[in-house]
């Protein structure tokens, strides 16, 4: 697909008018700037969707992922079907999927969704669709995923039976990009943040799993591998191991990143991920904070926030509902409204900005909401205004990652 190329969204920064602007008190003056910005987002004109080739493969993706975990848990065949088809419509044309989907996991359900793709899939173009999807890192609660194992491991066996279930269950004969969901080895990750020595365990050597993607890649089963939830020292690893071996390197890194997760990537992964360096793609999920960021949560008496999956799953992806988490999320939605912007176009415009981000994974529950994820890349600011940026890092100060707390 044909790289786009759009148009940068210019506004003048406020130190720019305001000497025009004496008789204007301090309260007023804001009131104007915001009016002014609104005014320029309703007159800016549609755009359609960039794309970026993902780190060093030859894949063109578009910088937007659908993301599908929801599909035969919160949504129906159906539904799913029809996100789908509206999704690659306005040009995205690559999605993300799991062995392990949909979410909350459960034995019953696992599976469902890449059966719900695989049946879309079988009435479209297979070298039209970007597929990603993920073999599941080291459990000793999901053995359901196997047929006899007592834990399961990225090692060749696990792997290489995940993709033929993969494969089947996707109706299809090949994976553009496969992911490693989360390391063999102990990380913290899922609400953890410390890392704790003595967790520590023997895990599955980095080259011979590069070994196990290797025989699928000669095979044509796969194309492209990636990690996922993984540390500057598991991608420095895997790197290492290729270039020293000759074996496949990683071309991506999906992990949380948002206007309340961010340090984690920013602190070191952002410099070991530069096309200078290892030249690691990021896929940026969770960019809404687990939908906390559209602000739908702050009142927890509103329909949308009694329908949606953190009230209807108790204790799913609690560390985005702590108390500092709801404080930083309720003043960046008082930011987006300052500026004239939504919270979603906020939330999605900073992660879609960031020089780091190939692609940013969204995923909805029902059509308007999916509507309103994908505007925010095709109609706000593009990038975000010099003054929304200065504001979003004085609340980054004080609150740094508020899911922590």
């Amino acid at each position: 697909m044909q790289q786009m190329a759009l148009s940068a969204f210019v506004t003048t920064p406020s130190s720019s008018y305001s000497n025009n602007l004496p008789r204007l008190t301090a309260c007023r003056s804001q009131r104007w700037h915001a009016r002014r910005l609104r005014s320029q987002v309703r007159a800016q004109a549609q755009q359609e969707l960039q794309y970026k080739k993902l780190g060093d493969s030859d894949l063109l993706i578009s910088e937007i992922t659908l993301g599908t975990m929801t599909f035969g848990e919160q949504n129906t065949e159906k539904e799913a079907h029809d996100m789908l088809s509206y999704s690659f419509d306005q040009g995205i044309n690559i999605l993300d999927t799991a062995e392990m989907y949909p979410v909350p996991t459960k034995k019953e359900t696992q599976g469902r969704t890449d059966l719900y793709i695989g049946r879309w899939m079988q009435s479209k173009p297979r070298d039209k669709v970007i597929l990603a999807t993920k073999v599941s890192g080291y459990s000793e609660r999901s053995t359901y995923l196997r047929d006899n194992a007592e834990v399961v491991r990225v090692d060749a066996a696990n792997i290489k039976e995940s993709v033929e279930k993969s494969l089947s269950r996707l109706s299809t004969d090949y994976i553009d990009l496969l992911q490693i969901h989360w390391p063999d080895r102990y990380v913290p990750i899922f609400g953890e943040f410390s890392y704790n020595s003595t967790k520590w365990r023997p895990s599955v050597p980095f080259e011979d799993q590069l070994k196990a993607f290797q025989e699928l890649i000669d095979e044509g089963k796969v194309r492209y591998i990636g990690v996922s939830n993984e540390t500057s020292y598991g991608v420095m690893e895997f790197v290492q191991a290729a270039k020293l071996q000759g074996l496949p390197k990683i071309v991506s890194i999906q992990n949380s990143y948002s206007l309340i997760v961010r340090c984690r990537f920013e602190v070191d992964l952002v410099e070991v991920c530069h096309p200078n360096n290892c030249n690691v793609g990021l896929l940026a999920y969770s960019p809404l904070g687990g939908g906390v960021l559209s602000g739908k949560y702050l009142d927890a008496n509103s329909a949308g926030a009694k329908r949606s999956r953190l009230n209807l799953f108790p204790g799913y992806m609690e560390r985005y509902n702590a108390s500092l988490a709801k404080e930083a999320t309720d003043e960046y939605v008082k930011l987006a409204k300052k500026h004239g912007l939504t919270p979603v176009r906020l939330a999605l415009g900073f992660v879609r900005g960031r020089p780091f981000t190939a692609s940013t994974i969204i995923g909805a529950t029902t059509m308007d909401q999916l509507k309103e994820n994908i505007d925010a890349f095709t109609s706000a600011p593009r990038p975000l205004p010099p003054q929304v940026l200065d504001d979003i890092e004085i609340l980054f100060k004080k609150y740094k990652d508020p899911r922590l707390n």
